[in-house]
């Protein structure tokens, strides 16, 4: 556990407790200061991490997942929220065997941890060599790089719902400033507050979401025409894969548990917490609007102005904050290890030599402003390996042989057929993640995420937006067509005093 999280009155150190490694805090704070550091800033119970886990899987997602609803339809929409999460969760608790047994070698050979904070690619690196060091760390620094570039496309897409006098391109400069701040918090052991109310924020969301379009009731001539194409059908699949894909911080945030073993179940109650959320926003969204989602990828995007859009939209604002953070922690962590300085006890100087990381965050936000299908083309490319391939090839390596599973600290469920069952279960993840995530649903979304590049090109200054003032442009052939067969890329404005929108469609030449 790092120190710079720990108050100064109090004494951690690590204990074996049966087969498993704990940290455990002796003492009790004694000044105020330290009582209220603890209770709002230093976290380390499983309450913390649920909210964590919780809390990182939502996030600006929740708004895309109506688009992914138009793109499957009703029934897949929701049978593949309920697969990948089920995947999500099996593939977490395989992270947390592999740390847990990680980490109890380590202690054994009276490794220290205590300034150090364990990384996904240092538990393959101690498992399976260099070489799965290097791949972990590939894929997980990209993931995440690209995670913490979507929190800025999301934050520059929803302030514009709010305040269109200024472009989503002008946004993402101010929000990239904010979000740098997030260089100060030092780990995940720091996000107690924060975790519990990003969870109050998305729970408010997704109910806003389904109230709201329960109340408005469907719209004129609604139609529920999804799937109706291959490209649309595993781009929506791929951007539900990326939602119950949110633990590339796994290990973070059970090093910053006091009993790390405990974290086995906790992404899976986290994971149906989530489904409380989704389900019910998503459906309500799809069943109200129907195929005008394909258009509009962002959920408020349809909702008429009022002031709890307003309000959801400045939580979704605050809630992308922290996500960045949780985004952006551990690859301020490996930029640290990289340079030397992991281990300083000054903050300052820790938070200085952080904010190179920000900068190509920030840069590639503006790059690629395409909110929606950047979400398939991450989850298909790099949540795929991330995520679900690696964990368990990595799980079956490890315990390939007949020692490992003999002196295996985690022994498998009786009720899941023991090693045989474990093996079975993760060759199967293996194959149909890369089959139909990485395969059928990397080719959709690119297709897609060129697409939109082809429409509006790059460094685009206003994606999916058009001052309501301009003439509706004449169609052309290519957009026509693109409707049906790709996630399209047209556009809306909307007058923000009024309480209705004006929607425009966009021709490649319009920006």
């Amino acid at each position: 556990m790092a120190s710079s999280s720990a108050s100064n009155d109090k004494v951690v150190e690590t204990v074996m407790a049966g087969n498993y490694v704990e940290m455990e805090s002796e003492g009790k704070p004694k000044t105020a200061k330290s009582k209220l550091s603890r209770f709002f800033w230093d976290g380390g119970s499983a309450y913390d991490a649920w909210f964590s886990c919780a809390s990182n899987q939502v996030a600006q997602v929740l708004l895309t997942l109506p688009y992914s609803f138009s793109q499957l339809g009703m029934m897949s929409g929701i049978l593949f929220q309920l697969f990948y999460g089920l995947l999500g969760s099996w593939t977490a608790y395989l992270i947390s065997i592999l740390y847990v047994e990680y980490r109890t070698r380590k202690e054994r050979e009276k490794v220290d941890f205590r300034n150090h904070v364990i990384q996904w690619f240092e538990v393959l690196d101690g498992l399976l060599g260099k070489h799965w060091r290097n791949v972990g760390l590939a894929f997980n620094c990209t993931f995440l790089l690209f995670g913490s570039v979507i929190q800025l496309i999301a934050c520059a897409s929803n302030i514009y719902y709010i305040n269109d006098n200024l472009d989503k391109r002008t946004w993402t400069y101010i929000f990239g400033a904010c979000c740098a701040t997030t260089v100060f918090i030092p780990s995940f052991h720091n996000y107690r507050i924060w975790s519990f109310l990003g969870l109050l924020m998305t729970t408010y969301t997704a109910w806003y979401l389904t109230v709201a379009s329960l109340l408005h009731g469907q719209v004129e001539g609604v139609k529920h025409s999804g799937p109706t194409k291959l490209v649309l059908y595993f781009t929506g699949a791929t951007n539900i894969l990326y939602t119950f894909g949110g633990h590339a911080v796994t290990v973070e945030i059970m090093h910053a548990m006091w009993k790390p073993q405990k974290f086995k179940a906790i992404y899976l109650f986290a994971t149906i917490y989530v489904l409380t959320l989704t389900l019910p926003s998503a459906s309500a969204v799809y069943w109200a609007f129907g195929d005008a989602l394909l258009n509009h990828s962002n959920a408020f995007a349809l909702l008429p102005r009022s002031a709890f859009r307003d309000s959801a939209v400045v939580l979704m604002l605050i809630h992308q904050f922290i996500t960045f953070g949780f985004a952006c922690t551990p690859l301020y962590f490996v930029w640290e290890k990289l340079i030397g300085l992991h281990e300083c006890k000054s903050l300052c100087k820790r938070a200085a030599v952080r904010l190179p990381v920000v900068i190509p965050i920030w840069f590639l936000a503006i790059i690629f402003p395409f909110f929606g299908p950047i979400n398939s083309a991450v989850g298909s490319l790099l949540v795929s390996f991330t995520v679900y391939i690696i964990p368990a090839l990595a799980h079956i390596l490890t315990f390939r042989s007949a020692t490992a599973r003999e002196n295996a600290v985690e022994q498998p469920p009786r009720f899941l057929g023991r090693w045989v069952g474990m093996f079975s279960v993760n060759v199967f993840i293996v194959a149909w993640v890369f089959v139909v995530g990485f395969g059928f649903g990397g080719w959709a979304s690119m297709t897609n995420f060129i697409h939109q590049i082809d429409t509006f090109g790059l460094f685009t200054k206003c994606y999916q937006c058009l001052p309501p003032q301009l003439p509706l442009p004449p169609p052309s052939p290519v957009m026509a067509n693109s409707t049906s067969v790709i996630s399209p890329a047209p556009s809306y404005g909307h007058l923000p005093h009024q309480g209705h929108h004006h929607f425009h469609h966009l021709s490649p030449n319009n920006h």
